[in-house]
């Protein structure tokens, strides 16, 4: 009897160790690193706004709701370092330790950038030129401390206003785009994935590794907005898709093909120009004489 009745004690002990929650841990939020990058900075109208410089010493275009908004970013990294890996991109492993070897100021830099590259699925996120997260890995690597990015990696505010989108939608109203005005991405979906969600775009710029979407979704998309005389996920971008060879013609449809790939999974939120060819036929368009 006294042999059954400490079998039952451990029994009970065991049950109510293990009914416990598991207890969460917060990261530590001072050794996030910051963004570097404002979102919002020189909106071109079609859900575009700059990022960090590329090799041409150029801002990378990036969706307008790039980066996104500290507090919640560090909500969804606490989800993920609690989880052990990426909640939205179960594939990808990630830690956050707290000391300040090289090693760690890797892991947490790395868990950032893949929290940031899954924030709304698989691959689906903001890219990294939408921080300096890249830089600061470089630095580390190169033997620096990490440190929060100082604010003048950040381009500068835009002081002009966006240009107008177009306004007018020539037989828009039903839709129907003509598919074979609709140039090819010219960039390969999924190419050289690093296993963070980052792949390769235009000029090996990193890009979510879920751009370009499916063409065919692209297509349906384009067609939603065309039909609606505006981005149906950005109501305050308008859109045409005339059929026209004039440069006002292109200049409207290359446009539309922007605005629709920039606000595919809602405003600002989709895949950056460099994820296609498109941002350098737009420049090609607008060098064509009136």
């Amino acid at each position: 009897m006294k042999f059954s009745t400490v079998v039952l004690s451990a029994a009970a002990i065991a049950a109510s160790v293990s009914s416990r929650p598991l207890l969460r841990r917060d990261v530590n939020a001072s050794l996030v690193p910051e963004f570097g990058v404002q979102s919002g900075v020189n909106p071109d109208g079609t859900g575009n706004c700059d990022g960090i410089n590329g090799p041409d010493g150029k801002p990378i275009l990036i969706p307008c709701a790039c980066p996104p908004n500290r507090d919640e970013f560090i909500q969804l990294l606490n989800e993920n370092v609690n989880a052990g890996f990426v909640v939205n991109n179960p594939s990808v492993g990630i830690s956050f330790p707290e000391d300040g070897s090289q090693a760690s100021q890797l892991a947490r830099l790395n868990a950032a950038t893949v929290t940031l590259q899954n924030i709304h699925g698989p691959g689906k996120g903001c890219p990294q030129a939408a921080t300096t997260f890249g830089a600061q890995a470089k630095a580390i690597q190169a033997g620096q401390s990490l440190a929060p990015a100082s604010a003048s990696a950040a381009p500068p505010p835009a002081s002009s206003s966006a240009a107008p989108a177009p306004s007018q939608s020539s037989g828009a109203s039903a839709g129907g785009v003509d598919e074979s005005l609709v140039p090819d991405f010219g960039v390969a979906q999924g190419a050289s994935p690093d296993g963070t969600g980052n792949c390769k775009g235009l000029n090996n710029i990193n890009i979510p590794c879920a751009c370009p979407p499916d063409r065919a979704a692209f297509i349906a998309s384009l067609n939603e907005n065309v039909a609606a005389g505006h981005a149906v996920h950005n109501p305050t971008v308008a859109v045409s898709f005339p059929t026209g060879q004039s440069k006002a013609d292109q200049q409207a449809r290359i446009g539309a093909l922007l605005v629709t790939l920039q606000n595919i999974d809602g405003p600002g939120k989709g895949c950056p120009a460099v994820s296609t060819v498109y941002g350098q036929l737009q420049q090609q368009i607008n060098a064509l004489p009136n």
